[in-house]
């Protein structure tokens, strides 16, 4: 909702300077920033191949404007905000839990409770009108009886019913085959939420939910220190904690490459990938053209020292087309 504290978290996970102030809608285009995701493994590499350049993976944020109750039927800047999230993998949703005189809260109180069934319910109203529209286009095209309309407007009847029932649609039982056939329509409410509690030093609200409690304020000064700063008070960012978690909801692993000893780079990659999937994300050739790969986990890697010790430790396993890569892996693609 406005005023949670979603452009502070934004300007703390990013560092960029957005606009932030105490009335609604502060933000109305969609500020969007990369984040680098905190991986020790990437040091403890980096450190015995020495390379040229370091590279970390990342997550990119959107941060949108402030969504309020009727957002569904265009009050606020609803629609923007709905249209401008269809495309994320995954929902952050900071709910208020801190009480200040002069930063307004437009429901009039402080009710972490009620502000994320808002949220819920507006996000389900969305999804709603969605499917109302899909159904209507599926029965104009039911009658030429193809089997698999009519299978589609089954599948869409029963979503549907599910979700007039305030349910998530990520919370529905369905087939794989069914998760892919509703993919393109990105769903509001299929998408993973991450709830963020935003507190001051007043512990009088709480969230049933599971949730992150961090004080954004608090991490958005410490996101300003510098590092040798941070290192000195001993203070170790709640937001790394965040990033991760985002990345763990999200399904995803890290794998590491070398190249040579000149990059040392952490890549993204859904878990239960193959090695050639693995391979597509430094380069397409590395999945068209892939023919072996030479795997060993980053642990063990540093144990060896290097690449060409731990070869001669037998350390190395060769991955063909079926190996699945596991997180920490560090790969070497032959094509």
């Amino acid at each position: 909702m406005p005023n949670a504290g979603k452009s502070t978290l934004f300007k703390a996970l990013t560092k960029n300077k957005v606009d932030i102030a105490a009335y609604p809608f502060t933000t109305i285009k969609p500020n969007l920033g990369i984040v680098a995701v905190p991986d020790k493994r990437l040091e403890k590499v980096a450190e015995i191949i020495k390379p040229e350049k370091t590279t970390p993976t990342i997550i990119e944020f959107i941060d949108i404007a402030g969504l309020v109750k009727g957002a569904h039927l265009g009050q606020g800047l609803g629609n923007q905000f709905l249209a401008q999230i269809r495309t994320c993998s995954a929902i952050l949703e900071v709910v208020r839990g801190f009480n200040k005189a002069d930063v307004e809260h437009v429901e009039g109180d402080i009710n972490p409770e009620r502000d994320a069934e808002i949220i819920k319910l507006e996000l389900l109203m969305k999804d709603l009108e969605t499917l109302e529209a899909i159904l209507v286009r599926l029965e104009k095209e039911s009658k030429t009886k193809d089997k698999k309309i009519i299978g589609q407007i089954e599948l869409f009847k029963r979503i549907k019913d599910w979700v007039s029932k305030e349910r998530l649609i990520i919370e529905l039982d369905l087939k794989s085959e069914e998760r892919l056939e509703i993919k393109e329509y990105q769903f509001l409410t299929d998408k993973p939420i991450i709830y963020i509690l935003n507190t001051n030093q007043d512990k009088t609200f709480s969230l049933k939910a599971e949730h992150l409690t961090l004080n954004l304020k608090l991490e958005e000064e410490i996101s300003d220190l510098s590092e040798e700063e941070q290192k000195e008070l001993g203070t170790n960012p709640m937001l790394d904690q965040l990033i991760i978690a985002c990345y763990n909801t999200l399904g995803l692993i890290t794998f590491f490459t070398v190249a040579g000893g000149k990059e040392t780079r952490a890549w993204t990659i859904k878990k239960g990938s193959k090695a050639p999937e693995a391979g597509g994300c430094v380069h397409s050739d590395f999945q068209d053209k892939f023919i072996k790969a030479e795997v060993i986990s980053w642990n063990k890697l540093v144990e060896a020292g290097n690449w060409h010790k731990a070869r001669e430790l037998g350390w190395l396993k060769t991955a063909g087309h079926d190996y699945l890569v596991e997180d920490g892996d560090v790969i070497e693609f032959k094509i």
